[in-house]
């Protein structure tokens, strides 16, 4: 028998994360118990004989036995001869690349169950094969009703095994089919029923957005004792989202995590994007958050469902948050991903910062669609950044990036806000000229909003003319910049055969384009015939307004009864057009000389909250603010100021030190009539206000300057009299 070679191995644990492993050969050590440094911390030292043997005794192995305490290399060097190679040419065969099976003891194994665990196996080439395959396709192809499938489900070709109905449950395309499928096997009771088929009806039934059914499949496996797993759940969430039923996804969601399954990448940004409709801001964040200590990776979908929520809250802290978790974790913006962030950066009003994250797109490798150039031409334009527009619109043209109608008509829209008409012109020809991008009814539109605003009638009408010779349908915005274009130009009689031709054509009037109507009739001050012209399209549009312009401007009816009127008028409007609604009823007053009506009229829009930010008050200064009237409407908001600013002084009440009206510059040529009109009025009024020095569109008055205004006036009344 071989003899035996011994060794004591010494293994020391310390406090410490780490065992060091040591050998030693002196089985008498002194020091085995003490510590020599106290300021290393204490070693329990254990010994473990290690024995080795031979199947025959060497020369070198008995030379050994000669020593007292050989160590342990010497004695194992026998052994490494007999079954270590010492050729270099002579190598094993390594088949493939060792698994690593380290396990992290401190972290405990997900619950997640691997999707893998309904991996389908290989079908091999079989004759049942085949002839499942033709038994489904008849299945397809047959009716819906009850009757024909129990006829058609007497013909299945050979016994149902498992995987000949996954294989049948696979290849039924229509979502009734594969639920009468299901249900048919289960009434059956041929194959035991497991989770696999459930899933795979109920992928069919989210195809055709059949949530209920869905749930019924899902109670019928709590009922039968068949596990729901992270499969199951994922696709009954994903299919109440795709429902808008969100209450629905929650309350599946939170079941689930009582069940302690923890959700994949799918369910996660499902449930993501439920809560963000939902406007659970917090709960999302919460959610992330966890899902993210649990090891989860999002994935960009999931980002670009963070960017677009902080995008609708025009959080601009949020949507940093989202680039600072995406560089953390190494995920790569997509194209879905940028395009959602740079909508998020509109929202937010971030256009510099939307500017450099498309640069870093470019740079990056991603190439821009016709939604990603949107979005940002609509930043630029909102931020009247026409120089930036107009340099991507050069861009576009070099590197051959798509653009289509909407990215056209947001770039003409773009110049008709900013008065860029030679560019929107180009833009127009550009459109002519292109294969694909012949101009719409929203690309003649925004030319018509264009040439109205600089009141450029022949334009327009050459238009105008042009759409009809086209058949390009006029629609109620195009028809509302013609109207407003022709009424400042007086050109009525071109108005009415415009309108008359919109309404031929099925263009139903809105308030908006009642509101043009009723803006020309406020400016037109010509003949009855005229006014008669403009009111005979108006009735046609909204005959309850005409018939309330016929009760103001009849001086016998009581104020009670214009505030009853004037209350239902405002009340059937839209919100965005009351306030231009009464500026220009207004108007129509002060053009018909009815003062008092005005004044009426504009107390009205006060009480109903037309005119929020008419006045502002601190504690130094006083201030109209009247660019958000007509020129009309201002001068009556003036005259109404003076004479409260009057009786004030009269009762000798405290007084800032400054007074200011604000009425503005204007951007087009047509705004910069108030500005004008108002500076005329205060003359006429001899009211001691001058035109600021350091802010255009503002007027200043002094307090000494203002007292002195109305003493020296009602001293010279005094005298008259």
């Amino acid at each position: 028998m071989a003899a035996p070679l011994s060794s004591i191995t010494d293994i020391l644990f310390t406090d410490t994360k780490r065992t060091r492993f040591t050998t030693n050969t002196n089985t008498n050590t002194a020091t085995t118990n003490s510590n020599p440094n106290p300021l290393k911390p204490k070693t329990l030292r254990k010994k473990f004989p290690i024995y080795c043997t031979t199947s025959k005794s060497t020369p070198e192995a008995a030379s050994t036995t000669t020593k007292k305490n050989p160590s342990l290399s010497e004695q194992l060097t026998p052994l490494a001869n007999k079954t270590l190679s010492t050729s270099i040419g002579i190598q094993p065969n390594v088949l493939s690349k060792p698994k690593s099976t380290w396990v992290n003891p401190t972290k405990p194994k997900r619950s997640v169950l691997s999707h893998q665990r309904q991996k389908r196996a290989p079908y091999s080439y079989t004759p049942q094969l085949r002839d499942f395959q033709l038994f489904a396709q008849k299945i397809n192809e047959c009716g819906n009703s009850d009757d024909e499938f129990s006829d058609m489900v007497k013909e299945i070709p050979h016994t149902l095994t498992r995987e000949n109905a996954l294989l049948v449950l696979n290849s039924l395309k229509p979502w009734p089919k594969t639920h009468m499928f299901l249900h048919w096997m289960r009434t059956q009771n041929l194959i035991p029923m497991e989770t696999i088929f459930y899933n795979v009806t109920m992928k069919s039934l989210r195809f055709g957005r059949q949530f209920q059914l869905i749930e019924e499949l899902a109670h019928q496996m709590f009922d039968d004792g068949i596990e729901l797993d992270n499969i199951t759940y994922s696709t009954i969430i994903s299919c109440a989202k795709k429902c808008n039923l969100f209450d629905k996804a929650v309350y599946w969601f939170e079941r689930m995590y009582k069940t302690g399954l923890m959700p994949d990448e799918v369910t996660y940004s499902a449930i993501l994007d439920v809560y963000a409709k939902l406007g659970k801001v917090q709960e999302v964040i919460n959610l992330y958050e966890r899902g993210r200590a649990t090891g989860w990776k999002p994935d960009p979908i999931t980002f670009s469902v963070l960017g677009k929520m902080f995008g609708e809250a025009g959080d601009y802290d949020g949507i940093r948050y989202v680039l600072q978790e995406m560089k953390s974790i190494g995920v790569q913006p997509n194209l879905v991903v940028y395009n959602t962030l740079l909508e998020a950066m509109g929202k937010a009003g971030k256009p510099g910062f939307a500017r450099s994250l498309f640069e870093e797109m470019i740079e990056s490798g991603v190439e821009p669609n016709e939604k990603t150039l949107t979005a940002v031409i609509k930043i630029y334009g909102k931020a009247r950044w026409s120089r930036d527009a107009l340099e991507l619109w050069e861009r576009m043209k070099e590197n051959g990036w798509p653009m289509d109608f909407i990215l056209y008509n947001t770039l003409l829209n773009m110049c008709a806000d900013v008065g860029l008409v030679e560019e929107a012109e180009t833009l127009f020809k550009d459109m002519k000229q292109s294969e694909h991008t012949k101009p719409d009814s929203y690309s003649y539109t925004a030319m018509l909003n264009i040439y109205g605003s600089e009141g450029d009638v022949d334009s327009a009408m050459e238009l105008f003319e042009e759409m009809s010779r086209l058949g390009i349908q006029l629609n109620v915005m195009g028809c509302t910049c013609l109207i407003q274009c022709l009424g400042k130009a007086m050109e009525f009689d071109d108005l009415v055969r415009v309108f008359d031709v919109a309404i031929e054509r099925g263009v139903k009037p809105d308030d908006r384009l009642c509101g043009s109507l009723l803006s020309v009739l406020s400016l037109s001050q010509g003949s009855k015939d005229d006014e008669e012209k403009v009111l005979s399209c108006l009735r046609k549009a909204n005959p309850k307004l005409v018939a309330f312009i016929q009760l103001i401007v009849d001086e016998e009816t009581r104020f009670e009864a214009v505030k009853e009127e004037f209350k239902v008028i405002m009340s059937n409007a839209s919100v965005e057009v009351r306030r231009p609604f009464c500026n220009c009823l207004i108007d129509i007053c002060r053009n018909k000389d009815l003062q008092e009506r005005a004044h009426e009229l504009l107390y009205l829009g006060t009480l109903f909250g037309l005119y929020p930010g008419l006045h502002n008050k601190t504690n130094s200064e006083w201030c109209l603010d009247v660019r958000s009237l007509s020129v009309g409407a201002a001068l009556t908001a003036l005259e109404e100021w003076m004479w409260t600013l009057t009786k004030i002084v009269q009762r000798e009440e405290a007084l800032p030190e400054f007074f200011l009206a604000q009425t503005g510059t204007g951007v087009h040529k047509f705004a910069q009539g108030l500005n004008i009109s108002f500076a005329s009025h205060l003359k006429k009024l001899a009211a001691p206000f001058n035109p600021s020095e350091e802010k255009a569109g503002c007027f200043v008055a002094t307090r000494e300057d203002l007292i002195y205004w109305v003493r020296s006036k009602f001293s010279s009344a005094a005298v008259a009299t």
